[in-house]
Order: structure tokens, then C-alpha cells, then sequence
């Protein structure tokens, strides 16, 4: 049975993918060194980050419901699981060589995969069923989280704290639920005719086009741009001037840090350039351009950090 499109999921899905997109330069520029915002750290970017990773999770939901509301197509279901699955195995790879210890091993396509299983049984219940179980997994880190989770082991469930820093990481617990709400939600939609009505509209402008079209190669999209953005942008670095855009990266996003905790910038921008040059000439700011998330490396980082924060010379002079 063909199952018909409807026009603005696909325009909500390019909207996601146009966001996907300016995050991922935006991060690619930080990551060498361009710009100085905090998109790895900045609550708005995180906040910004999340928005688009729920906007993928519950159309997926939505999406989930309108394929197989009336009968579950399994052929067509095992089909699109084993797609999203094969490119999830290619962004762990991809990121591995890449990225190193910061690779992708639970990202958002791993995590649209799982959710799929654990939403499949929900399909074609009551919208207040599968509501429920959206609710009980994102409020589950609030009250299930427990160090038995901790490590490698158990980093898919999102109830421990995983032994790694990963460039995208988006654990079943929480997100699982967001792919529930959006088969509750378009359950109710179609409970209450707005499908039908919101079916209507067919986005025929340029922009619209544009924008459907996006939508409905999102999955393509998402494996080719970043490495494309990525590549150009690393070519830039490359045959650009040569600068120590990783070092000023630091100290701009160390400050930030500093001045957050101090309320102070006075010694905030020295403290952090003695931190720097006291690992470069140690050997360690080489290590930790390679390996970022290596934990012993950190905190000889921040180790260095605090003696320069506390060393006298830096201070600025007490006025009388």
C-alpha cells in the first residue's frame, strides 16, 4: 500500500536539515580555529544542538505512526531500520579516523534506529499509551540514573556517565521519549482530522520546493554534508596563513569559562595564556590537539590552569 507524503512533514524535515547544517559549520569553524564562539560549550548551542536532534527524533515518531498506523509494513519497516542502522555503522567509522577518541559510538542515526524498535510496539495503541511511555523515558535520566551505568557498557541507555567525550552523543534515555511523543502526537492528529487538513498544503514556491526537497533526502544529506563542510573548511585552514587558530580558540573559550566562574576578566585572558604556553612547552598541547577527550591529559590541563590562576605575578595591581 503506498502511503501518500505529506508536503509540510517533509518542509519540517528540510527545516531540520537547513539547522543540521548551520550547526555543523558553525562547529567546523570553531574546531579550527576561525571563529571563537562556544558552540562546543555555549548553553545556546547546546540548547540549539538539542532542538535539532528532537526535531529529527520526533518526525521520526510522527513519521513512524503515518507508515504503519493501520497495519505495521514489515518489509518496509526492516528496510528503512537496516538503512538508518548501516549509516549509523558509517558516522562510528567515518568519526573514528577522524576524530579519534571522540568518535560517534551513540549518536542521533543510532539513536533514530533504537527508538524505532522501542516505539514499534506503541504503533496503532491509544495516542495516551505511547504519550505515557514518551513521558517515562524522558523523565527516566531524572530518576533512574545510577553509576551501575557508568562506562562503556551502558552509554546507549543514557543513565550513567559514559568514560568519553564524543563529538555527538544521543543516548536512548532521554531522546527515546521524543520519538514517542511525536507517535502520540500523530495519532491524535489523526483522531482529530488535522492530517487531513494540514495535507492540503503543498509548499509549491521556490523556497518551498527547496525546502521539501531537502526534507526528503534528509538521510543523504546528512552523510554527505559534514564531511564536505568539514573538508572545505579544514582546506581553508590549510592553505591559509599559519595560525595558532587552535591556541586562540583555548584562550578565548578558557576565558569565557574563567570569567563565568570569577565574574572578573581582569586575570582571566592571563591565566589562560600561561596555561597554554606552559603546555606547549611541556609537550602536552600537541597530545591534546590529537586527543581531546583524553582524560589524564585534561586535567593536566587543568592542573596547569589553577597554578596559573593562582600565581601572583599575574594578578593586576591593587589599587590604592
Amino acid at each position: 500500500m503506498a502511503i501518500k507524503r505529506l508536503a509540510v512533514l517533509d518542509v519540517a524535515r528540510g527545516l531540520a536539515v537547513i539547522a543540521m547544517v548551520i550547526y555543523h559549520f558553525s562547529w567546523d569553524l570553531y574546531w579550527f580555529g576561525f571563529v571563537d564562539w562556544p558552540v562546543a560549550e555555549g548553553h545556546g548551542w547546546k540548547t540549539f544542538a538539542g532542538t535539532i536532534a528532537g526535531s529529527f527524533l520526533f518526525l521520526a515518531g510522527v513519521s513512524l505512526d503515518l507508515a504503519h498506523h493501520e497495519t505495521i509494513r514489515w518489509r518496509s519497516f526492516w528496510r528503512r531500520f537496516f538503512l538508518i542502522a548501516a549509516a549509523a555503522a558509517c558516522v562510528t567509522l567515518v568519526t573514528y579516523f577522524t576524530f579519534a577518541g571522540s568518535f560517534v559510538r551513540f549518536g542521533i542515526l543510532h539513536c533514530i534506529a533504537a527508538a524505532s524498535l522501542v516505539a514499534l510496539p506503541f504503533v496503532g495503541r491509544p495516542f495516551w499509551i505511547a504519550l505515557t511511555a514518551g513521558v517515562f523515558l524522558l523523565t527516566l535520566p531524572l530518576w533512574a540514573s545510577s553509576p551501575a551505568f557508568d562506562g562503556q557498557i551502558w552509554l546507549w541507555t543514557g543513565l550513567g556517565t559514559p568514560e568519553f567525550g564524543s563529538v555527538d552523543y544521543v543516548p536512548l534515555a532521554p531522546w527515546a521519549g521524543v520519538t514517542l511523543t511525536g507517535l502520540a502526537l500523530s495519532r491524535a492528529f489523526r483522531q482529530f482530522g488535522a492530517w487531513a487538513r494540514l495535507g492540503r498544503f503543498s509548499f509549491s514556491g521556490t523556497i518551498g520546493r527547496s525546502t521539501t526537497f531537502l526534507g526528503r533526502h534528509s538521510l543523504s544529506i546528512y552523510l554527505l554534508h559534514q564531511p564536505v563542510l568539514y573538508g572545505l573548511v579544514w582546506l581553508a585552514a590549510s592553505l591559509g596563513p599559519e595560525l595558532d587558530r587552535a591556541g586562540d580558540a583555548f584562550i578565548s573559550n578558557c576565558a569565557s569559562a574563567c570569567r563565568d566562574t570569577l565574574g572578573t576578566s581582569e586575570i582571566c585572558t592571563a591565566a589562560c595564556t600561561c596555561t597554554l604556553e606552559h603546555l606547549k612547552a611541556d609537550g602536552t598541547w600537541d597530545l591534546l590537539v590529537v586527543e581531546p577527550a583524553d582524560q589524564s591529559l585534561r586535567t593536566r590541563m587543568n592542573d596547569q590552569y589553577l597554578v596559573c590562576l593562582a600565581d601572583p605575578e599575574l594578578r593586576p595591581p591593587v589599587s590604592q
